[in-house]
């Protein structure tokens, strides 16, 4: 089964707190289906002293967003565009943007 979102896919937000922001996807879990975008719902992570000499911090983290929540980019007209699957000649299934028809 092809899916319509893939590791290092350009995609970009169409809901919630980040709307309008696009990145990179870092992890895809299919299972689930969440994504985790590079530079998108970050998080703060309060980290406490797990040893002595060394101190606690807050990081910042990429968190996971539903997938539904993004869309990835045309590569032609660099819009959001919606995904179809074709099929080839040869029998192999590949990702056509429903905007122009290029090959995502």
């Amino acid at each position: 089964m092809l899916s319509r979102i893939k590791v290092g896919d350009q995609v970009e937000v169409i809901s919630g707190k980040d709307k309008g922001k696009r990145g990179e996807v870092l992890v895809f879990e299919r299972v689930k289906n969440l994504v985790k975008v590079r530079g998108i719902c970050i998080q703060l992570r309060h980290r406490k002293t797990k040893t002595t000499g060394k101190k606690g911090s807050i990081e910042k983290q990429e968190a996971f967003l539903h997938a539904s929540k993004v869309m990835p980019i045309c590569s032609q007209t660099n819009k959001p565009c919606r995904v179809q699957i074709k099929m080839l000649e040869d029998g192999k299934k590949v990702r056509v943007s429903h905007r122009t028809g290029a090959e995502i």
